[in-house]
């Protein structure tokens, strides 16, 4: 991948993001020897044939063009299809292709199985399940109904282009589901207009209801709710469920690296199964939704280093940290492997291009990793303040394994034990 460039290049840093930029900017400062890079403030201000360039912005910012016509010497900072593991629906058909092709994959045992569907309106909702792959949903619905509630299996509902948490709801009746879609339907603006307006600033503005303008995503994924998640009793009494944020980084066509320091993210209330409480404060681990209920804690001790966690935890050995990394790194290489081998059309890495992802997994109480989604351009902000130099590091690390290589610049290797690499694929793209 390495374009072997050794004169000076020009970096455009323009991430549209006050918590992050400055971070890069730093980054970059603190890997680089000073005369090997140049910031500059568009492209415009340089000839990209001539001089190596580096674009590291927001996705909407980044001028492929230049990229695709220059790849050895200009780097960008995403890729341009990867919506088969970034969008819900996509990651759902990409690992259940690739367990169907491949019936021993670990994906099996770290992925839930997902009904997807596609709905306009909630009236057809009958129809769009029976036309889905809906079987084990529809018996677990049907069945629900005889159960009391501790004895239900819950399902999670999720919209497949939906971010920060906007439309998760638990669900465990077909009358449960209906009530989701038709309250949406009852909240929408009148005009269309309006419609177009409210859904468009929707995931953007914190004060928005969270309603889903249903015809306009149309995707939805049901997976079985994971009901006995691992809870630490000794951080708080009663505990809060928490999930994982591990942020990877693909480099090329493909290398792809794990970051070491994990965060773990805790839901804004403690926890209670869902049949005694469906409160999505108690069930969402998404710090964007504590900031929005005002609760004041998506950065007051619902981020914390995952390996500052407690080593005793009942049930567990006091390696249960280790074994859960190592876990989440050897599904993180399967999955987007999957996507490279199985789903090539919707995930194209280019070997003049990096991104950072944002996975998110699940522990259960056996120890259990499980694959929740995969965020592109993830929420820095939710790391906070107080862990501000993860994020700076993270960025320091993509530097010396994606940077450095392509410009062919010398210098101090990536630190030891911070960056793990999990996967090495040649894909012939050159």
């Amino acid at each position: 991948m390495s374009s072997c460039v050794s004169s000076p290049f020009n970096a455009i840093i323009n991430y549209d993001d006050v918590y992050v930029e400055p971070l890069i900017l730093s980054a970059l400062q603190s890997r680089l020897p000073p005369n090997s890079y140049k910031v500059i403030t568009s492209l415009s201000d340089h000839s990209f044939q001539d001089t190596p360039c580096l674009q590291w912005r927001s996705y909407e910012s980044l001028d492929f063009d230049v990229a695709l016509s220059s790849p050895s010497t200009c780097l960008i900072n995403s890729y341009i299809y990867r919506k088969a593991v970034t969008r819900k629906h996509y990651l759902s058909t990409t690992i259940s292709n690739w367990i169907v092709k491949h019936p021993t994959s670990l994906l099996k045992h770290h992925y839930k199985p997902t009904v997807v569907f596609e709905l306009d309106y909630a009236e057809f909702l009958d129809d769009a399940l029976t036309e889905a792959d809906s079987w084990d949903l529809r018996m677990s619905m049907k069945a629900n109904l005889a159960r009391e509630g501790n004895d239900r299996e819950y399902w999670i509902l999720k919209p497949g282009m939906s971010d920060r948490g906007q439309g998760i709801r638990l669900f465990s009746t077909e009358t449960d589901l209906m009530s989701i879609f038709e309250g949406w339907e009852a909240e929408q603006p009148d005009s269309d207009e309006d419609e177009i307006d409210e859904s468009l600033s929707m995931q953007e503005d914190a004060n928005e209801k969270d309603y889903l303008v249903v015809s306009d995503l149309r995707h939805f994924i049901a997976q079985p709710y994971i009901s006995n998640p691992l809870l630490l009793a000794s951080l708080s009494n009663p505990p809060h469920k928490f999930h994982l944020r591990t942020y990877v980084v693909a480099v090329g066509a493909l290398k792809v690296y794990i970051y070491r320091p994990l965060l773990a993210l805790f839901a804004a209330s403690s926890y209670r199964p869902p049949y005694e409480s469906d409160e999505l404060q108690r069930h969402l681990t998404n710090t964007c939704l504590q900031t929005e209920s005002g609760s004041g804690r998506a950065h007051d001790g619902s981020v914390r280093l995952f390996w500052d966690l407690p080593s005793s935890v009942p049930g567990l050995g006091l390696d249960w940290k280790d074994f859960v990394f190592d876990q989440i790194c050897a599904v993180t290489a399967e999955t987007f492997t999957a996507a490279s081998r199985e789903m090539v059309t919707h995930f194209q890495p280019l070997p003049c291009a990096f991104e950072i992802f944002g996975l998110d997994f699940l522990v259960d109480q056996s120890g259990q990793a499980w694959l929740l989604e995969v965020n592109a351009f993830p929420d820095f902000k939710q790391t906070g303040e107080d862990l501000k130099d993860v994020v700076q590091g993270l960025f320091e690390e993509v530097i010396d394994v994606a940077v450095k290589p392509f410009f062919g610049i010398e210098g101090k290797a990536p630190t030891m034990g911070m960056m793990r690499q999990v996967l090495n694929l040649d894909l012939g793209r050159r």
